[in-house]
């Protein structure tokens, strides 16, 4: 509980951080815009809401959040990327800090089309891990993070809300896998590892329908 705590001030001032130098310093929206309409386009669409549901809707979320993952995609100074990932390795080789964190605020400000839940059975299944977790496994409820609509709470938490099942499901399972690993403290990896595939499909369905 004390480690949580002392993760959850670290993150809230690593966003806080963040928030001042973005209205410090005006973000250069009409340069991210022609990134996000060259680069970006093809796999996420050019306002963050991705054509394909294999790839994340950007589109409404948190801008602190989506820029500590461009960031992490990035190698730097010849060493591994602390987010594995070969394509978006080569989509940020070019992109400045600069560039990152104005393209983090354009797509935050885009309006989201949300995705919806297919499953009406996962979705009670969802909504119980959602709202209460699983005491025997040892799952916390996701809405202690994420919040009960899953808008993130606070906002260094990504919002999960309308975000496409199939991407929230493969992420979750990369967390368990291990193959994505830039969690604080292990905090979502140590979740992972304890919820069974069905449980993951029925709280990312759950997850793609809440507003």
């Amino acid at each position: 509980m004390i480690r949580i705590a002392a993760l959850a001030v670290f993150m809230a001032t690593s966003v806080s951080a963040f928030a001042a130098e973005e209205t410090a310093v005006k973000p250069n929206l009409a340069k991210a815009k022609t990134i996000a309409e060259t680069v970006c386009v093809g796999c996420h669409g050019a306002d963050g809401n991705s054509p394909i549901s294999a790839n994340p809707i950007l589109a409404g979320q948190g801008s602190a959040y989506l820029f500590k993952q461009l960031t992490q995609f990035k190698s730097e100074d010849g060493k591994p990327a602390v987010r594995n990932n070969p394509i978006m390795s080569g989509m940020t080789a070019a992109l400045s800090i600069d560039d990152m964190k104005n393209l983090a605020v354009y797509f935050s400000q885009q309006k989201m089309k949300p995705a919806t839940s297919a499953d009406a059975k996962l979705v009670e299944a969802g909504k119980s891990l959602w709202r209460k977790g699983d005491f025997e496994r040892g799952i916390p409820a996701c809405a202690g993070c994420h919040g009960p609509a899953g808008a993130g709470v606070p906002a260094q938490y990504p919002r999960l809300a309308g975000q496409y099942a199939e991407y929230t499901e493969s992420q979750l399972k990369n967390f368990r896998s291990e193959d994505r690993s830039n969690d604080p403290e292990m905090m979502m990896r140590s979740i992972a590892e304890k919820l069974s595939d069905k449980q993951i499909k029925a709280v990312a369905d759950y997850a793609a329908g809440l507003r």
